[in-house]
């Protein structure tokens, strides 16, 4: 498989890494749009949310709490931050391993574009 999260995970490539478990890791986005930028990837390989089912659900909304904990630590949770997860090319999907995107430092606007 050429997924570049599995080989981050997998330790064959570096990241800088600001937190890992058993589930998850969360590494700095290469091409920040915030000044902060990071993605939260499970450690289970899943290309995309239409592969997800009823056994990740747990995962899911550890990804979310996770998220939420980050922005208390970050102190950007008072002030708000943006989550996103896109899915397949249309969605703007540009690595097949489901990710969270979380940005953070600025005001955000809507709708995304």
């Amino acid at each position: 498989m050429d997924c570049i999260f599995c080989k981050i995970i997998n330790q064959e490539i570096p990241a800088k890494i600001h937190y890992q478990d058993e589930h998850l890791v969360i590494i700095e986005d290469i091409a920040p749009k915030a000044p902060i930028h990071r993605l939260i990837v499970p450690k289970r390989h899943i290309a995309t949310l239409n592969d997800l089912t009823p056994t990740e659900h747990e995962l899911i909304g550890y990804m979310y709490t996770t998220a939420a904990n980050m922005a208390k630590s970050l102190n950007v949770a008072d002030d708000g931050y943006r989550l996103i997860t896109n899915c397949n090319q249309n969605g703007g999907q540009t690595v097949f391993h489901i990710h969270m995107h979380f940005m953070a430092g600025r005001a955000f606007h809507w709708p995304p574009g």
